[in-house]
């Protein structure tokens, strides 16, 4: 009987030792829980705990590496990436407190590399590029002539794609992780968009991005070394950028965004022309809505206001 009462109480301990023992090693390779931050407006990123990880991130870091700071991008935002952007900072005269804010956003992507790049030459036809995201069709012309036609995915309706009137500012062919084999970026002001690769090969043909055109990573490839820098990128929803009717808050110089796309296409559809529709409320936009208020009996302000609005047909 003790014999029997022994053996239980052995193989209770041992069952103890045992499950206690899985419970540390499953702790030790639990992963550490996150945050993801995909969206591509410029979101602010900082160490916090649960940490920071996402599109967001990867982009940080790869542009870090590719204007020369040692990190090899992983998407978590850690504490080696906050140190690197404390160099970053303090090498373009920014507080150097590691947080990745607007201000640091704008200097870092607008950091030139000194690798050349090709672009637009004058002595053969121009190329550009229409994407369609409704109908999720990326289009290559050669002049007025079609190239090149690829399935593409485009943002979901929290994270849309910046239609507009754009133009190609950056390529980089090792980005890597969610972005894919290539990156393309276009000078949108409002955030970090492109045209890239994907690691989700399944999300093209639908709304599923961030706010960037994904591509199959065959097709980016094949892409890429046809586009210079400088190359127009027209975004439209089922061929129009401006639909029926907006919200009509009032716009001045020095605002930016998919509004300011809305109006800047609806002067030029007006017979006001002017420079691309890049949602950059400048001097040129500030004179187009004068001139297109004179010319209707409004108040030279250069704002888009309510009257403004109306009298363009955007507002009810």
């Amino acid at each position: 009987m003790r014999t029997k009462k022994f053996l239980f109480i052995l193989l209770t301990l041992c069952t103890t030792v045992i499950f206690s023992a899985s419970a540390a090693n499953s702790q030790e390779i639990a992963p550490k829980p996150t945050v993801r931050v995909d969206r591509m407006d410029f979101p602010a990123l900082y160490l916090a705990n649960p940490q920071l990880e996402g599109d967001a991130v990867w982009m940080v870091q790869a542009q870090l590496r590719e204007l020369g700071y040692e990190i090899e991008p992983d998407g978590i935002f850690n504490q080696s990436t906050s140190d690197v952007i404390k160099i970053f900072q303090l090498a373009n005269n920014l507080q150097a407190d590691g947080n990745v804010t607007h201000e640091v956003w704008e200097k870092l992507m607008n950091e030139q590399t000194d690798e050349p790049c090709l672009t637009q030459t004058d002595d053969k036809a121009k190329i550009s590029i229409e994407i369609d995201i409704a109908k999720h069709r990326l289009i290559v012309y050669s002049g007025k002539q079609e190239i090149r036609r690829f399935m593409v995915a485009s943002g979901k309706s929290g994270t849309p794609s910046p239609l507009g009137e754009w133009k190609i500012i950056e390529k980089s062919p090792r980005i890597g992780g969610p972005f894919g084999t290539r990156w393309m970026r276009l000078n949108v002001p409002w955030g970090t968009y492109g045209v890239h690769g994907t690691n989700q090969p399944n999300s093209i043909g639908w709304s599923s991005s961030h706010g960037c055109i994904r591509m199959r990573n065959k097709d980016v490839e094949a892409l890429y070394p046809l586009i210079p820098i400088g190359t127009p990128v027209k975004i439209v929803k089922n061929g129009q950028i401006v639909p029926k009717y907006v919200k009509g808050k009032t716009l001045k110089e020095k605002a930016y965004g998919q509004d300011v796309v809305y109006l800047q296409c609806r002067l030029k559809e007006k017979g006001i022309v002017f420079d691309n529709a890049d949602g950059r409320y400048g001097k040129m936009t500030v004179l187009a809505v004068k001139y297109y208020q004179v010319w209707h009996g409004l108040t030279p302000t250069g704002k888009a206001d309510t009257e403004t609005y109306r009298s363009l047909g955007m507002i009810k």
